[in-house]
């Protein structure tokens, strides 16, 4: 029994994980146990409110960008290595809505997430490194790094039916500005929606 309990939790943990990305942090338990194939009623026997389940499983997607800043800091090159910590952390967030909302709304899983917040000194240290190498612009703060995946999460949600790698488009663009000097432009890796595409992205 306890070998089929644990099955199940990994069950409905990998369901939560696979809606809660695609529909974002307002979906039910009800909407989770049926993508697992399960009964409600042995969904709140493993957790007993949506809250747990979030914090269960984003624990380990704030372990994920720690790994990415770790990686970051691995780069020989400091520049490099705030490329690499931008680009992957926002494929991530492009491609997980509830990433994007567990861990810069903050909304769902207060407590998990703000003790999770703490260990993120990686992501600082990526900055740091990078302004002591000169690549940096020296008035940018760690705090700026949230700020800046916030809008490249709402460029993502805003456009992601119509130009789903839109987001890199303006990552390169931020990355820019965020450079503290630089002979020419960065070319942009992908074009700009038509006003076609940006009238479908219309609410």
């Amino acid at each position: 029994m306890r070998a089929d309990a644990e099955r199940n939790r990994q069950r409905i943990i990998a369901a939560a994980q696979e809606v809660f990305a695609q529909r974002g942090l307002e979906v039910t338990l009800d909407d989770i146990a049926h993508h697992a194939g399960v009964g409600v009623g042995t969904v709140y026997r493993r957790f007993a409110n949506r809250e747990e389940l979030v914090e269960a499983i984003f624990d380990t997607e704030i372990q994920r960008v720690i790994e990415v800043a770790e990686e970051a800091l691995a780069h020989e090159d400091p520049w490099a290595g705030l490329v690499h910590f931008f680009t992957t952390a926002g494929q991530d967030f492009a491609e997980d809505r509830g990433l994007r909302e567990v861990l810069l709304v903050g909304t769902h899983g207060k407590n998990r997430v703000a003790a999770a917040r703490n260990r993120l000194s990686p992501v600082g240290a990526v900055i740091e490194r990078a302004q002591r190498h000169g690549s940096l612009r020296d008035d940018i703060e760690a705090s700026d790094v949230p700020l800046i995946q916030i809008m490249l999460g709402a460029a993502t949600q805003f456009t992601r039916a119509v130009s789903p790698g839109l987001w890199q488009r303006y990552l390169t663009l931020i990355l820019d500005g965020l450079r503290a000097s630089r002979e020419a432009p960065t070319p942009l890796p992908h074009r700009a929606l038509s006003q076609a595409e940006f009238d479908r992205t219309a609410p």
